[in-house]
């Protein structure tokens, strides 16, 4: 499974920027444009780029830039400019443009040439091609006008740049992205806890997201409403795709309880559609007439793409349906997903976290085979629901947890190594993920606990660190990262500077 479809991805565009002047005269402007025309066909056929690099008349004074950036800013499929300084471009002739650009921008410090022609390097050669001297000047005053962008060093040919020219479309398309989220909670937060919590206000200021609250029984009516020949249809299909695992329960019955979920997936997703919601928050301590907690639902809708979070938690809500959208359309994706630490394995050597949801896991993390079962919940108080139970996949990942300090917003990310479990676990009901957390274990943990990260995290394969600090940097918030050059004492040291400068 991947996060290939994934409802309300956009046919995003990016624009190719190229900075010169006319001391050079026409002759050389002519060799701009055709570098500049060859280097965006030749990233564009290279298949590493997951949106259409557009080509655009090169930039000479203030008046072209100046439009260019309000062109970019009125195109809802641009969704970010790449700029390139071929020659030396005045900067002074940017900054109208940049104080009116409102969309991600990223400075791609490259040269046509890759290596110095020393057999016919000429004076006139040394003009044409001044990237070096250009793109310092252009960044200073990038630097000085305090706009957050993106800038890539390197040959435009070689693959390490065009995989961050890559990732970093992303992270642009999840900046665009995040002013449309909007995250419907269903009742309200679990009860005295604090870190589902968060200023809604503060949150749809900084990143544009939505969050509204409606009572449990305006949404549930949409899943009485749901006609028996669309769960009947929709249960086949749970039928014919996932292993049946019904463990001594009389068939009937278990498809009756089946069946309930089949509904409340239908009539859930008919409820984010014509509301337009994108991402949805349920509690089971606020069920009233659904039968069941939501299970398989939820995982059939994160699978399609919606946000979730459970027990209240739409700030994860939030964050796992900007990674599903930052993901859509990666080759070979490996998932991403709402997730909660649970319980540790502290043997010496095999350390880890046993990742997992009363039954709310996404199936695109899934390794192997898929099935239902049909288990009772000690929370609730409804009858047993179904859900999805799996096993997630190896490899390196990143486990993300925004969190709200009362003043300010950090987005705390750990990359983690997901393993397979030493042993089954016959006994356990849900779908499950294993995982050590970088550098190891005792570090990681007690990074995170001193940063502050929740027990619920936005999970996922499919993105870096990297991305998603730039997507943090971008909304003008602190990232802490958690990886294999964290130390205790650089991480303290690291929040008291960020204390200072997120004020």
């Amino acid at each position: 499974m991947s996060n290939s479809n994934i409802f309300g991805a956009k046919p995003y565009q990016f624009w190719f920027a190229t900075g010169s002047q006319d001391l050079y005269g026409d002759e050389c402007l002519a060799k701009v444009a055709e570098h500049s025309k060859i280097i965006v066909a030749k990233l564009n056929e290279s298949g590493v780029l997951p949106y259409e690099l557009v080509w655009k008349p090169t930039l000479i004074d203030n008046t072209s830039i100046r439009r260019l950036f309000n062109e970019a800013n009125g195109d809802v499929n641009c969704a970010g400019v790449i700029t390139w300084m071929h020659t030396f471009s005045p900067a002074k002739s940017w900054i109208l443009g940049l104080q009116e650009y409102r969309k991600p921008l990223m400075h791609l410090h490259t040269q046509f040439n890759q290596e110095i022609p020393y057999d016919a390097i000429d004076m006139d050669f040394m003009n044409e091609n001044q990237s070096a001297h250009g793109g310092r000047e252009y960044g200073h005053m990038v630097t000085r006008m305090g706009i957050e962008r993106k800038v890539v060093a390197g040959h435009w040919n070689d693959p390490a740049v065009r995989k961050r020219m890559a990732d970093w479309m992303r992270t642009a398309v999840g900046i665009m992205e995040s002013s449309h989220i909007r995250v419907v909670r269903v009742a309200d937060n679990m009860r005295n806890v604090a870190v589902t919590e968060g200023d809604k206000v503060e949150a749809q200021m900084k990143f544009g997201w939505e969050i509204d609250a409606y009572p449990v029984n305006e949404i549930a009516a949409y899943v009485d409403a749901v006609p028996a020949g669309e769960i009947d249809t929709l249960v086949e299909e749970y039928y014919g795709k996932y292993e049946l695992l019904t463990e001594g329960r009389d068939e009937k019955e278990f498809r009756a309880h089946v069946a309930v979920q089949a509904g409340i997936e239908i009539g859930f997703e008919k409820f984010l559609k014509d509301h337009d919601y994108h991402a949805i928050v349920t509690h089971f301590g606020d069920l009233g007439a659904l039968k069941q907690l939501p299970g398989l639902a939820i995982q059939r809708l994160m699978e399609k793409g919606y946000g979730f979070g459970a027990e209240g938690d739409w700030k994860t809500a939030a964050m796992v349906r900007l990674m599903k959208l930052m993901t859509a359309g990666v080759k070979d994706a490996k998932g991403t997903s709402f997730m909660e630490d649970y319980t540790y394995n502290l043997v010496p050597g095999k350390e880890g976290i046993l990742q997992a949801h009363m039954l709310e896991v996404c199936p695109t993390i899934s390794d192997g085979s898929i099935g239902i079962k049909v288990c009772p919940l000690s929370m609730g108080e409804r009858e047993d629901p179904a859900r999805l139970v799996f096993t997630s996949k190896e490899g390196p990942a990143i486990a993300t947890s925004l969190i709200d300090l009362g003043h300010r917003f950090r987005l705390i990310i750990n990359e983690v190594d997901c393993k397979k479990v030493e042993k089954p676990m016959p006994k356990l009901p849900v779908a499950t993920a294993f995982w050590t957390p970088r550098p190891n274990l005792t570090t990681g943990a007690e990074s995170w606990i001193l940063a502050g990260g929740a027990h619920h995290t936005a999970f996922t394969y499919d993105l870096t660190a990297e991305q998603m600090g730039d997507w943090a940097e971008a909304m003008g918030i602190e990232a802490v990262y958690i990886d294999n050059d964290t130390t205790i004492r650089g991480l303290k040291n690291e929040m008291r500077w960020n204390q200072a400068a997120y004020r």
